[in-house]
């Protein structure tokens, strides 16, 4: 741990008083500040002033040199946009917390070596190899949930009124086990606002004027509807697909024909299960994401200690997670009290967002405590997922699965123990036979064995 730097983007401190009536202005805590991604979040909150008011953003990390690389650029980015908040840098996570309004969390355990590690060895089994869902899901689940509920609890106790919001992967997991220890948190993934402002641009309009039929688990979902002017506005995904599906497809590296078939576009991680050998085959002949991202990283960190650079540089782009900052303000001013925004491209004063909350009978074949990532209503007292139409058995069958498999998980990551693993192994529709899931329980202990307390 480091001691607390602060600066300011000109801003007086917090609680200073100001003439005239402000719209009361937050302290934010972003745990897991040091990650390359942060500079796109910074720029969010310094564009989205008016939308999300924020006296003070503080950063925590254990890496202190990760922190002054991150924390300058992003005192920068305040400064260039001259936003009136201070940029706080801390490896003292209990001092972070101290009179916060909202934690996100965007932690990896374990770093990029261990996503390397999760898209590898999964593939000597012929399984997919990938850092959220399949076995390297859940080794990545098992390094996660422990790590994040001790961070909850020390919330609860030092801010108990501060709202999580989790970015973290496997976001629908982790959520699960955030809001079953009673904590308050959303789950948050850019998959949706991604794709309503690509079919925005398709159809030339507005994002705030697109709402998605967006239905299913994180990492597991497809847009059954694509309305405009809400979620009662004519359904153009028909004619959309009539006129884009070649463009829709190649984003997702899917054939049109499969989008032709369905009528509906899935996510592109939904190519893990409806081309999963064509993936594998992909995978053991090219070099991993993590690998890719770990050289970017390298060249972003450098970029980031450039005392010159006071905006994200173009290359963030290709480190992904585009939209999450409209996506993060957006849901963090509705749930401290802003009514909605256009922050998310959903059109000011919508309180509709794409979250991952509990099912509480949303769909009725899945327990009320399982975590479904659907468009909800957001506000002080939390997201209450709305209405959907009943799913068709093509989909409802796999999110049933795929359910059981994540309760499987977070038991294995509460409790340990190999034969938990294993059970959760079999259950996952990428891995299904037992031979598999015994070798890759074993591969899965074998490299994560310094993060799991039970090994």
């Amino acid at each position: 741990m480091h001691r607390m730097q602060e600066t300011t983007g000109g801003a007086a401190p917090r609680h200073a008083g100001a003439q005239g009536p402000r719209p009361a202005a937050h302290k934010i805590v972003v745990v897991g500040g040091g990650s390359t991604y942060t500079p796109e979040l910074i720029d969010g909150f310094a564009r989205l002033r008016d939308v999300l008011p924020v006296a003070e953003l503080v950063l925590v990390d254990p890496s202190a040199h990760r922190l002054d690389l991150v924390g300058g650029l992003a005192k920068r980015i305040f400064a260039r946009q001259g936003h009136p908040g201070a940029i706080t840098t801390t490896g003292d996570l209990d001092a972070a917390l101290d009179g916060a309004d909202a934690v996100l969390l965007q932690l990896r355990v374990g770093g990029q070596a261990a996503r390397m590690q999760d898209e590898t060895w999964p593939l000597e089994c012929g399984c997919v190899g990938q850092e959220t869902t399949g076995a390297g899901g859940l080794a990545k689940a098992l390094r996660t949930v422990p790590v994040v509920l001790d961070i909850a609890e020390r919330v609860r106790s030092i801010a108990p009124d501060a709202w999580i919001i989790d970015f973290t992967n496997p976001v629908g997991i982790v959520t699960r086990a955030l809001l079953k220890a009673g904590h308050k948190a959303v789950g948050l993934c850019n998959v949706a606002i991604g794709f309503q402002r690509k079919f925005a641009a398709l159809l030339g309009t507005e994002p705030s004027e697109v709402h998605l039929g967006h239905v299913g688990l994180n990492h597991l979902t497809w847009e059954t509807s694509v309305r405009l002017g809400g979620p009662r506005g004519e359904d153009v995904l028909p004619a959309l697909l009539a006129e884009h599906a070649d463009a829709v497809a190649a984003d997702l590296h899917l054939p049109r024909a499969v989008l032709d078939r369905l009528g509906v576009v899935p996510s592109y991680y939904l190519r893990y299960y409806y081309a999963h050998d064509e993936v594998v085959r992909e995978l053991r002949t090219r070099p991993s994401r993590a690998a890719e991202v770990a050289a970017m990283e390298e060249q972003l960190l450098a970029m980031y200690g450039d005392p010159a650079l006071d905006e994200k540089p173009a290359l963030l782009a290709r480190r992904g997670g585009a939209y999450y900052s409209e996506a993060a303000v957006d849901l963090a001013a509705a749930l401290l009290g802003g009514g909605g925004t256009s922050a998310g491209g959903r059109g000011a004063g919508s309180p509709h967002q794409v979250v991952n909350a509990f099912n509480n009978g949303t769909l009725p074949f899945l327990p009320d405590d399982a975590v479904i990532e659907v468009q909800a209503a957001v506000g002080p007292t939390g997201a209450a997922p709305l209405p959907v139409p009943a799913l068709d058995p093509l989909y409802a069958g796999l999110v049933a699965q795929v359910t059981a498999y994540e309760d499987l998980a977070l038991d294995a990551a509460l409790r340990g123990g190999r034969e938990r693993v294993f059970r959760a192994l079999l259950a996952h529709p990428l891995i299904g036979q037992y031979a598999y899931a015994d070798a890759l329980t074993d591969q899965l202990i074998a490299h994560n064995r310094e993060h799991l307390a039970w090994a």
